[in-house]
């Protein structure tokens, strides 16, 4: 195949292609990368739709999942969402996407979680030290994203995270490509995406450095020796995705959209993610999914949530929600808040 004869077509055929040959050669490797919270999905839409989001558009929140959708934005936007997460976990995101013109669409996001405070302890003190310690990640990114022609839209994102475990920390970074393409105008869109390409990392810091005793055995030497406990690296967790969507324009007060992911990950196996939007006179949004099907050892999927959208001739101001089951783990809420100018 030529550069001449290149067609977006013959690009999804090649992404699914090399899903496919993944697919076959994967292997599970759970709890094998760092940076789990880039995992968390920060779309009260995205996750309602079951985390079906990379063929989607609309808002600033869904370059998470595929950052050629900023290219397909209509106007600028900021969203915040607010997320009380498993083991009373605190998640917060913030995203501001600034159309440019025909010159594309610039973002800028903040993630930060935080676990709260956790006693220590120990084999000796397994009630707690007295000592108590906390777990914050914390992720700043910018992307872009254009049409580079009337149906095809490109994008990417680059990202540094930094987490930390008390008084040890690691820091990396991370860069998501992306493509869409609109089958018709107003129909259907394919999508595909690669996230959290980046270096391998390793913790350092005052938590690693303790006193060593070369030979308990031997009394009278230094049993007090400087150490340093050596770390390993590790990645941070790759996806990729490939999606399809197909809106129904039922009435002028009806529309219906199917979505459906298959998503390929560096620490897990494969999985489906399938969600479907029902929205009545362009205001209220009906949601429902199923995500991670086909994943092992999977707790829960089921995700539902409700949206408004209040529209003026140069405003729109978004309210979602979403709640997602877990299993064992019990369940997430997920509120977002978006203006659109």
């Amino acid at each position: 195949m030529t550069i001449k004869n290149f067609t977006p077509k013959s690009l999804f055929a090649f992404l699914i292609m090399v899903f496919l040959q993944v697919s076959i050669y994967g292997q599970t490797k759970v709890g094998t990368t760092v940076g789990q919270f880039l995992k968390i999905e920060p779309s009260a839409r995205g996750a309602a739709l079951g985390n079906a989001g990379t063929s989607l558009t609309g808002e600033a929140t869904l370059a998470y999942y595929n950052p050629a959708s900023l290219g397909r934005l209509p106007q600028s936007s900021v969203q915040f969402l607010y997320s009380k997460w498993l083991a009373d976990i605190s998640y917060n995101y913030a995203v501001a996407a600034i159309k440019i013109g025909t010159i594309g669409t610039f973002l800028l996001q903040i993630t930060a979680l935080n676990s709260g405070e956790i006693d220590v302890t120990t084999v000796d003190k397994p009630l707690g030290t007295g000592e108590r310690y906390d777990v914050t990640n914390f992720a700043i990114g910018g992307g872009y994203g254009r049409m580079v022609t009337d149906r095809v839209a490109v994008g990417f994102q680059l990202n540094y995270l930094k987490e930390r475990i008390w008084h040890s920390s690691l820091s990396s970074l991370g860069l998501n490509l992306g493509v869409q393409y609109q089958l018709n105008k107003n129909g259907a869109t394919l999508g595909a995406s690669f996230s959290n390409f980046g270096p391998r990392s390793r913790y350092s810091g005052t938590d690693i450095y303790i006193e060593y005793d070369q030979n308990r055995d031997i009394y009278g030497d230094n049993d007090q020796i400087p150490s340093q406990l050596q770390t390993e690296s590790f990645g941070i967790p790759t996806l990729f995705r490939v999606g399809f969507s197909y809106p129904f324009l039922l009435n002028e007060a009806n529309k219906f959209l199917l979505a459906v992911d298959a998503m390929h990950q560096n620490d897990n196996s494969e999985s489906v993610n399938f969600g479907a939007e029902w929205t009545l006179f362009k205001t209220l949004s009906i949601r429902g999914g199923y995500r991670n099907l086909l994943l092992e050892d999977l707790e829960g999927g089921l995700v539902l949530g409700a949206g408004l959208n209040f529209r003026s001739a140069s405003y729109f101001l978004s309210i979602d929600y979403a709640w997602a089951d877990y299993g064992l783990l019990d369940y997430t809420q997920r509120f977002s808040l978006g203006l659109g100018f």
